[in-house]
């Protein structure tokens, strides 16, 4: 399954959630606030280039899974 990032219409709030392929959302709730329907939003990538893990969290401003400060472990 893979990995989808939605963000909530209410809060704006992104998140991410292991979903069947082709989930829209429709049938998901906010984490934070609880709102229904969150919307799937296109996530950016990471290649991975080898070398310390280190280097893509501090180059991107997030955590090493996501370089990029927005998924659900950094936020």
């Amino acid at each position: 399954m893979p990995i989808y990032e939605f963000r909530c219409e209410k809060c704006q709030r992104r998140f991410e959630k292991l979903c069947p392929i082709g989930e829209s959302g429709h049938n998901l709730q906010c984490p934070a606030c609880g709102a229904p329907g969150p919307r799937r939003v296109m996530s950016g990538f990471a290649t991975g280039g080898g070398g310390d893990s280190d280097a893509a969290a501090s180059s991107g401003g997030g955590c090493a899974g996501c370089a990029g400060g927005s998924c659900a472990t950094c936020h």
